[in-house]
């Protein structure tokens, strides 16, 4: 079972997807993607192929290692990202080689389904109040809401009464059990994200993402011991040595690895070995592919420390092509009040529709994030 060809596909909306086919005709699916830097990441993937090809397939963590410790230079959103995609592909391949599904592969599962939650309200969050009740009716039992808008190093109390109005609105209208989650998506800097917390602290959110910058990951302790909040990182940290640091800092409640930027599910696994180890609590960040989702799916049903799954099914970043457009078996990912069901399939548990995949990567995509400014025009974190 020797890796004899890699392809990669850059499929609307901002996705990139890779094929692996082995000599004796096995093929496993990944997403290497860093979202606007598809072309860097889909180039680092080209790079890495020479060290693989040829290789047995089933010797994922010599691979692993090969590809992370082969270059002098490692770690970073690019280079593990396109670690990542490969690592996807090769578990997906070993499922469909032995028939089993990746979580039976890691151990088995510890659960029998998972819970999930969506977005509300967009970059700019609004009607906040009347998503989050929808989702509801939906059997949802939790959403997130991006915080903020743009805001300046230090904002007006106007601004956060704004921020106050929207949590309070949407908490009495779903109730005390609704689990409301707020992403300050770096874009709060310190002494802003203390006065923030502080009053949001009363309407007991599910947790606070990112409030402060990864950057400035220090700040973490302090803002911990100011509130009760659960503070919930780690999109942008990649492998266990990122992690590490968070974790002797004693500051997070959270972890939110991708396992399409953090190594892949080999890395993803060790790292969330190391979360149960300190008592914090793992719920995957995703806001991309059908790939990406199925993979998060087969590491929460493993790890005993997965509290809740991120679902990029109708994200509001990704417009311009449906997720479910390249699955056959769409029904995988159908969400039963507010869980999903364990997968049975065998390797991610979808089956990619190839003709698809081809079909929009001849349209491809040149996605960027937006570049924000404050109003008095200083660039600020999107």
């Amino acid at each position: 079972m020797k890796i004899d060809k890699i392809e990669l596909f850059k499929v609307p909306p901002r996705w990139l997807f890779l094929k692996i086919t082995t000599d004796d005709g096995f093929t496993g699916w990944g997403e290497p993607v860093v979202e606007g830097r598809a072309d860097t990441t889909s180039a680092a993937v080209k790079e890495l192929a020479p060290y693989i090809l040829g290789k047995n397939a089933s010797r994922i963590e010599d691979i692993w290692q090969t590809l992370y410790r082969g270059g002098f230079y490692r770690g970073g959103p690019v280079l593990t990202s396109a670690i990542s995609g490969i690592d996807e592909a090769l578990w997906d391949i070993k499922g469909k080689f032995t028939g089993l599904p990746v979580h039976d592969l890691l151990g088995g599962a510890v659960r029998d389904r998972m819970m999930v939650y969506q977005w509300v309200g967009g970059d700019s969050p609004s009607e906040v109040v009347e998503a989050a009740k929808e989702k509801q009716r939906q059997g949802f039992k939790a959403v997130k809401m991006n915080g903020t808008d743009a805001i300046e190093w230090i904002d007006s109390f106007g601004k956060i009464d704004e921020v106050v109005a929207r949590v309070s609105d949407v908490r009495y209208a779903c109730g005390k059990e609704f689990g409301i989650g707020i992403d300050f998506h770096g874009r709060v800097h310190k002494t802003m994200a203390k006065t923030l917390m502080k009053e949001l602290e009363q309407y007991h959110p599910m947790f606070i993402e990112e409030p402060v910058l990864p950057e400035n990951g220090e700040c973490l302790k302090a803002l911990s011991e100011l509130v009760s909040t659960p503070i919930a990182v780690g999109e942008r940290l990649y492998t266990r040595w990122d992690f590490k640091h968070l974790f002797e800092q004693g500051a997070v409640d959270i972890i939110q690895p991708d396992p399409s930027h953090t190594g892949g599910i080999s890395e993803f696994r060790k790292i969330a070995s190391m979360a149960e180890a300190y008592d914090v609590a793992v719920a995957p960040h995703c806001p991309l592919g059908p790939i990406a989702l199925a993979t998060c799916f087969q590491l929460d049903f493993n790890c005993v420390n997965a509290v809740i799954q991120e679902s990029s099914i109708g994200i509001h970043y990704n417009e311009g092509a449906g997720l479910l457009e390249y699955v056959l078996n769409p029904e995988v990912f159908n969400f039963r009040d507010g869980y999903i069901e364990l997968f049975t399939g065998a390797g991610l548990g979808i089956e990619i529709n190839e003709e698809k995949v081809r079909e929009m990567a001849a349209i491809g995509h040149d996605w960027k994030n937006p570049l924000w400014r404050t109003h008095s025009g200083v660039v600020t974190e999107w």
